[in-house]
């Protein structure tokens, strides 16, 4: 959906203005067709949009760099490894937006979908999805093929389900009912859109393990049992099986800062300014136009705008329009960067480690295990044995790798745990967020011949190239509300009460929320940065 191209933006008289530059000393106007409060990847998509359409715009970054979540950093003292500290696959980016903003940027496909390991009988074994040798990893861990002629029909039903519902993501909003006259299947509809998916999971799946594999896409950032009736699992797996219209799931070449570097790029050359260290404080509007009240660090000034895009949670645009806050959000997860010397030998000897570490390595992710998980955190108390999974970036991707790095044969681990909940760290972070870093690493040394902390390479000070970071230190970083990394619980992608045409309306028709909270926002995406263009291109 290309936006409408002009050869320089203009102002609201119409006027043809100068391009304004973003540095520093660069000019600045005082009324702006679009200011964007928040210049995280959503920003820069909507400012990329509206600048190419000739509108002046003006993006608002409270921090010292743009990005928010889709950042690469070097977060080990004098180690050249550059790692996509907080969101680290890419899943849910249309090609439509790559296309229409000529961003220089590219994902590669992981040779590897996932590996389980497991014990059965008594010996080390595990569960390989990746092409060729799946039906016979199957049949060497269940004894049948009946498990594998399962998962074929019940991802082929997800894939046809994915390759309706994922143009949408950049079209008006459909209608519940169109949505499911879209997808056209009623089973299909039952099972992910009408009942919990614990009973489909139950229902398709015998193995344990297997049904794990499964559930797990469905409790990314999201703390819900299988059967929980809000459908809130629900939502989750459908995002995570609806990308690209595959529900393949890439590695950003460069990590993912390359994706923010390039929509900065795109943004810039169409004549947006991008602000760093300008924090929006307020935002006025008497329903024709805005005002933005604008912190430096030794100033205070406003800004007047015909629309503001607010890239920042439901919880912080309440605040800047001086509303009530809408509930509380919670996150659910301990995000872990590791950089190794090598990568660990597995148990499980017939598995190549740079195979089971090119996709995703699950842990303790059975699906009784990921139950008894649910179970003990709900009733506070952190995980005994905390359900994570692991992929390497450096085995598709060594290019976020110093050339020496790289040479020695160094590679980067991303972890992600689920069912922690923010209110588990409440009490005292450090200490809950220590225990569960234990705890984490424990149930992933027992699949391997070492300890991984040994395979750790060292900083410039020696200590070990591993952080953690709990929701509480998501939310003290990036103003993640509660530490949730979709802002919110995610919606179904159909017309919500109140969302709108695009699902990023708001009761004030001058602001519009173009942040991962709208409707069909919530990882990197750009979605909602995309639909807030556009509805502000519709008048």
């Amino acid at each position: 959906m290309p936006a409408p191209q002009s050869p320089a933006p203009h102002d609201p008289a119409g006027r043809p203005a100068a391009r304004a530059g973003s540095g520093p000393g660069a000019p600045s106007r005082d009324r702006y067709d679009a200011v964007i409060v928040g210049g995280g990847h959503n920003g820069l998509v909507a400012a990329a949009y509206l600048a190419r359409a000739g509108r002046s715009v003006l993006v608002l970054e409270r921090l010292g760099v743009i990005g928010g979540a889709a950042v690469s950093t070097r977060p080990f003292a004098g180690v050249d490894a550059r790692l996509s500290r907080y969101s680290y696959l890419v899943s849910l980016l249309p090609g439509t937006i790559v296309r229409d903003l000529g961003l220089d940027f590219a994902v590669r496909k992981r040779t590897v979908s996932s590996y389980t390991p497991a014990v059965r009988d008594g010996r080390p074994t595990g569960l390989l999805v990746a092409g060729e040798g799946t039906r016979e990893s199957f049949a060497a861990l269940t004894g049948s093929g009946r498990e594998y002629a399962a998962w074929q029909r019940f991802y082929a039903m997800t894939g046809r389900v994915a390759a309706r519902v994922f143009p949408t993501l950049t079209e008006p909003l459909p209608t519940r009912s169109a949505l499911r006259e879209r997808i056209g299947d009623a089973d299909a509809w039952r099972m992910l859109f009408e009942e919990p998916l614990g009973v489909a999971v139950e229902e398709t799946f015998t193995d344990d393990l297997v049904r794990g594999v499964v559930l797990t896409d469905a409790l990314i950032g999201t703390f819900a049992d299988a059967h929980d009736t809000s459908l809130l699992q629900n939502r989750c797996f459908l995002y995570h099986v609806i990308g690209g219209g595959t529900g393949d799931w890439d590695v950003p070449v460069g990590g993912m800062g390359a994706l923010t570097d390039a929509l900065a790029a795109a943004a810039r050359a169409a004549g947006a300014e991008i602000r760093v260290h300008h924090e929006a404080t307020r935002i006025e509007t008497d329903g024709t136009a805005a005002e933005v009240t604008v912190r430096t660090s030794d100033a205070e000034h406003t800004v007047a705008a015909s629309r503001v895009l607010v890239n920042a949670s439901p919880q912080a645009l309440a605040a800047l329009l001086g509303e009530a806050p809408p509930p509380a959000a919670e996150g659910a997860q301990l995000k872990v960067n590791m950089l190794l010397t090598r990568l660990p030998r597995l148990r499980d000897r017939a598995v190549d480690p740079r195979r089971a570490f090119a996709g995703t390595f699950h842990i303790s992710e059975g699906y009784g295990q990921l139950a008894d998980a649910y179970r003990q955190a709900a009733a506070g108390r952190l995980p005994a044995a905390p359900p994570s999974e692991i992929y390497c970036h450096s085995l598709t991707d060594p290019s976020i790798l110093g050339p020496d790095l790289a040479a020695r044969g160094y590679q980067t681990l991303t972890l992600f745990g689920l069912h922690t909940p923010a209110r588990l760290f409440a009490s005292d972070n450090d200490a809950a967020r220590s225990a569960l870093l234990t705890a984490t690493l424990a149930e992933l040394d027992a699949h391997l011949e070492e300890p991984i902390t040994d395979c750790l390479a060292l900083d410039e000070r020696g200590e070990p190239c591993i952080e953690a970071k709990t929701p509480l230190d998501l939310e003290r970083d990036l103003r993640l509300p509660g530490g949730h990394i979709f802002h919110r619980d995610l919606a179904f992608p159909y017309v919500q009460e109140g969302a709108g045409r695009w699902g990023v309306e708001t009761a004030q028709r001058t602001v519009l929320l173009c942040g991962a909270g709208a409707v069909r926002g919530g990882g990197v995406s750009g979605v909602p940065g995309h639909n807030a263009a556009m509805a502000v291109l519709e008048g």
